[in-house]
C-alpha cells in the first residue's frame, strides 16, 4: 500500500498546484465502500465553491484544509493514488492507473475541477481506501490514533532505544504498528531492517543498544531520502532492497540471496545471510512465519485495513508477540498480495462516466 513517501509526494503536489484555488465543481463516486458516511450529493455540495488553503498529512493519511469545514480526508488503503492532470505525481508501484485510460479514470472516487481549470482525482483500483468528509480529521480515527509521524515527528534516539527495550514483539510487527510510529509500511520496514542488518522476527526488546541506534538512523535516512526524491523509485539507490522485493521471487541484492517469510502478518523480504536472529532466538524458532509458498492469497478484510489491525491468530503468532499481550498491534496492509478479487477489480460508479465502449470481460487472474 502507499506509504509515507508516496502520500507525502501527493501532498506536496497538491500544495504546489492547488492551494488558494476555489473548487469550481466536484464529482464523487457512488461507492459506499470507499466514500464513508455521506452521500455523493451531500459531499459535493459541502465542498463546491470552497477554496483549498492547505494540504496536510500524518502517517499514510492526507486531508485538504478548505476555507471552512468540513474537510475531505483520504486514507489510501492498498491502491489509493492522487492524480493531477498535467502534473507528475509519484505513484505507488501497485497503484498506478495507465496514462492511456480515460480521464478521469473509471477508478476515480473523488474528482474536482478548480477555478483555473486544473483537475484533481483520487483513484482506488481495489476499493480498500476511505474518503471521508470530516469537521476535524485530526480529532477522529484513524488519524487521532496514530503515533508520531516518521518524517515530521521523529523520536529522539534515546527515546527510541528506551521504547524498544520494553517491546516484547517482533521488530517488523512493531514498525508496522501505526500507533507506535505512523507512516512506515511494508516496503519501508523491510528496507530499514535490511540496512540495519536486523531480522524481521527479532524481538524488539532483545536488540542491542547499537542495533537500536542503527535502526533509528536507517529509518531517518530511508524516509528522508524517499521523500526527497518524491517517492520516485527509479531514483532510489540501486543497492536498496526495494528493487529486489517485489513479486515474491527470490533474487539477489549486492550478491546476497533475498528470501521471503511472513513477519508481522505480512510478506517480508530479507537477506538471511545478513539479517540473522540473535540471542535466545534461533533461525528454526524464528521461522514461525510461513514460507511464501504456503501463504494465503486472500484479501485482508476492509475493517482490518481501515483500523490497521491484524485479527487473525496466525498473524499474531507470526508477529512474535506474547499471548498474554492485551494490546492489539495495528499493522499495515500487505503490499505483496498479487491477488485481485472480482469485486475489487470491477469499478463502481466512478466520479465521471466514460462515453467509451466497455471492453469485453477480462479473464479472471489465476489464483495460486
Amino acid at each position: 500500500m502507499p506509504e509515507l513517501p508516496e502520500v507525502e509526494a501527493a501532498r506536496r503536489a497538491i500544495q504546489e498546484n492547488c492551494i488558494n484555488k476555489r473548487i469550481r465543481t466536484s464529482t464523487i463516486a457512488d461507492d459506499p465502500k470507499v466514500i464513508g458516511g455521506v452521500s455523493p450529493s451531500e459531499f459535493q455540495s459541502s465542498i463546491n465553491g470552497k477554496t483549498i488553503v492547505a494540504a496536510h498529512r500524518k502517517g499514510k493519511n492526507l486531508w485538504l484544509q478548505l476555507d471552512s469545514p468540513p474537510f475531505p480526508s483520504f486514507q489510501f488503503g492498498m491502491t489509493g493514488a492522487v492524480y493531477i492532470k498535467g502534473v507528475a505525481v509519484a505513484k505507488y508501484k501497485r497503484s498506478a492507473v495507465s496514462d492511456e485510460e480515460e480521464w478521469p479514470s473509471k477508478y476515480s472516487k473523488f474528482f474536482i475541477v478548480l477555478e483555473d481549470g486544473l483537475e484533481l482525482s483520487f483513484t482506488d483500483k481495489r476499493r480498500f481506501a476511505k474518503v471521508r468528509l470530516l469537521q476535524d480529521p485530526t480529532s477522529v480515527p484513524p488519524i487521532s490514533e496514530l503515533g508520531p509521524d516518521a518524517l515530521l515527528e521523529p523520536m529522539k534516539v534515546e527515546e527510541f532505544v528506551d521504547s524498544l527495550s520494553k517491546k516484547k514483539i517482533a521488530i517488523k510487527a512493531l514498525l508496522l504498528d501505526q500507533g507506535y510510529i505512523s507512516g512506515i509500511g511494508n516496503w519501508v520496514a523491510d528496507e530499514v531492517l535490511y540496512q540495519a542488518r536486523i531480522h524481521p522476527l527479532q524481538v524488539a526488546a532483545t536488540l542491542s543498544k547499537e542495533s537500536c541506534e542503527t535502526l533509528h538512523c536507517c529509518i531517518k535516512e530511508v524516509v528522508n531520502y524517499a521523500v526527497e526524491v518524491d517517492a520516485d523509485s527509479n531514483s532510489f539507490p540501486i543497492e536498496w532492497l526495494f528493487h529486489f522485493r517485489w513479486g515474491k521471487k527470490s533474487g539477489k541484492v549486492n550478491g546476497k540471496k533475498v528470501d521471503f517469510i511472513t513477519a508481522g502478518g505480512r510478506t517480508s523480504a530479507y537477506v538471511p545471510e545478513l539479517q540473522k536472529l540473535s540471542g535466545a532466538q534461533t533461525e528454526k524458532k524464528g521461522r514461525q512465519g510461513k514460507p511464501r509458498k504456503e501463504e494465503s492469497d486472500e484479501e485482508p478484510e476492509p475493517e482490518d485495513e481501515e483500523n490497521g489491525s491484524s485479527k487473525s491468530r496466525k498473524s499474531k503468532k507470526a508477529a512474535g508477540g506474547s499471548k498474554k499481550q492485551k494490546k492489539k498491534v495495528r499493522q499495515d496492509d500487505s503490499d505483496d498480495d498479487d491477488s485481485n478479487s472480482d469485486e475489487d477489480e470491477k469499478p463502481q460508479k466512478s466520479a465521471k462516466r466514460s462515453t467509451r465502449k466497455q471492453p469485453g470481460k477480462q479473464k479472471k487472474k489465476a489464483r495460486r
